[in-house]
């Protein structure tokens, strides 16, 4: 099939109702008329239920992610004479469930608001396996972390540190701390996801850190952990990681001169596969060549191993979620191209869209799709998934080959949507957010209910006035 429409990696499916090989839960499974299921459950139960749009998360996928996650840290931890900390990044998505599935996993947390603290608490996590970040962290986001004991406190700016000496005198606590550094590594992903590049708002710079570390020390309510770097986002391979940690051990070593530097945080932004053109990198590969590289680099510098801290998000919870929406309108669309010629592309509405899964249209990222509610032989056309919000930019997927056959109140599922998608819904045009479910052994649970019209109009304090 030729279409100058769709990218080069984007091939015609030998099989249009195969599931793809790493993007999907690891429970899901098409039966022989061709419906989707997870978890046991299947999709056109999932939708009759719960309605659509509707986010699912596979919780056996999820967990087991998290748990693989801790042992191969843990054993290449073990290797390099060294222990390791795994922080679940709850703003990839952050429920009371989710935070219960990676604590019994033996994952701790990391939050970045006081939102996503107080669901954790609320949840049962243990204050002391938790860390808190930010770029503007509040005075009172600072004493209530202080005061509830979470176990580390990111600072990210020189003036940040009386401010959280403060706080944890205030609550007679000597709070830990790590300073997180921008190491000017520039990671290869989307310039928005990548968070170590000297021109943006997370971090200290490399030559501030001994000045900044002092002034830690010098406040007796702190207590100094260590330097923490993030470069970035959905990253394939370790060559941005080898970099990042050799450069923060230079300047780890040369802090230990004056006191003591017990861990190394390298954050997170394992990449995963979101199209069939992906090849992620095994987290196994990631996790043995980072401490190899760190073993290696401290033996050269004369220094003991630090203890290791990361903090993956999407690579625990971003294959584990799908989205399930209802098809209504379709519309075959030409496209005249430059050399004159017509090709078509056909826009497949659901009925959603941009409030909940904004990660398109905020980076042009690529999804997956598939004709989840039943088979189809019908030869692949080209296709792109919008939803229905008054934005030509809201779109879902951009380029997928669907069965020709697609029609009105089929059922669509996206795969790898468990990361930053129930994250960053929303209610623009006053749609309402989805439903968030679990599913595992032939049953579904809801987690997060959908919002009501009663939700969208109980927070205007106009509605049911008198107008005169």
């Amino acid at each position: 099939m030729s279409n100058s429409l769709i990218p080069a990696w984007l091939t015609p499916p030998a099989d249009a109702n195969a599931l793809a090989a790493g993007l999907w839960p690891a429970t899901a499974r098409r039966d022989d008329s061709g419906v989707l299921s997870v978890g046991g459950v299947s999709v056109a139960q999932l939708a009759a239920e719960f309605g659509t749009p509707l986010y699912v998360y596979d919780e056996d996928d999820v967990r087991g992610a998290a748990r693989r996650m801790r042992d191969v840290f843990d054993s290449a931890a073990h290797a390099a004479g060294t222990h390791a900390h795994v922080y679940y990044a709850s703003k990839a998505f952050l429920s009371a469930a989710v935070v219960r599935w990676v604590r019994d996993e033996g994952l701790r947390l990391d939050v970045a608001s006081s939102g996503e603290l107080e669901v954790a608490l609320a949840a049962g996590m243990n204050p002391a396996h938790i860390g808190l970040h930010g770029n503007n962290k509040s005075d009172a986001e600072l004493l209530r972390a202080a005061s509830v004991g979470v176990g580390s406190i990111v600072i990210d700016s020189a003036e940040e540190v009386q401010r959280v000496a403060r706080a944890a005198a205030t609550v007679g606590a000597v709070q830990r701390v790590r300073l997180r550094v921008n190491s000017g590594v520039h990671a290869s992903t989307h310039e928005y996801l990548a968070t170590a590049r000297e021109d943006q708002k997370f971090g200290v710079s490399l030559d501030q850190v001994a000045s900044i570390v002092a002034a830690i020390r010098a406040e007796s309510s702190l207590e100094f952990l260590g330097l923490h770097s993030h470069i970035g986002s959905q990253i394939f391979g370790v060559a941005g990681f080898r970099e990042a940690a050799a450069r923060l051990l230079t300047v780890h070593a040369d802090l230990l001169a004056t006191g003591p530097v017990p861990e190394l945080n390298l954050g997170g932004g394992f990449g995963i596969a979101y199209t069939r053109a992906d090849v992620a990198t095994d987290i196994a590969d990631i996790a043995n060549a980072m401490l190899t590289d760190i073993a290696g680099l401290c033996a050269e510098h004369g220094i003991p191993v630090p203890a290791i801290a990361v903090e993956p998000g999407r690579s625990i919870v971003g294959r584990g979620g799908i989205t399930l929406y209802t098809v209504g309108t379709i519309k075959p669309v030409g496209v005249t191209l430059d050399d004159g010629s017509t090709q078509t592309r056909t826009y497949v509405s659901v009925d959603g869209g941009m409030s909940d899964n904004m990660r398109t249209a905020l980076y042009k990222a690529e999804y997956s799709a598939l004709l989840a509610s039943r088979a189809s032989n019908s030869e692949p056309i080209v296709t792109r998934i919008v939803g229905k919000h008054c934005e030509s930019g809201d779109i879902v997927v951009l380029n997928e080959f669907l069965p020709g056959d697609i029609h009105r109140d089929d059922l669509v599922a996206i795969p790898a949507t468990g990361a930053y998608c129930a994250s960053l819904a929303n209610n623009y045009n006053f749609l309402m957010r989805p439903a968030v479910v679990s599913v595992r052994g032939g049953e579904a649970r809801l987690m997060v209910r959908r919002d009501t019209v009663a939700d969208l109009l109980e927070r205007d304090m106009e509605i049911g006035k008198d107008s005169q």
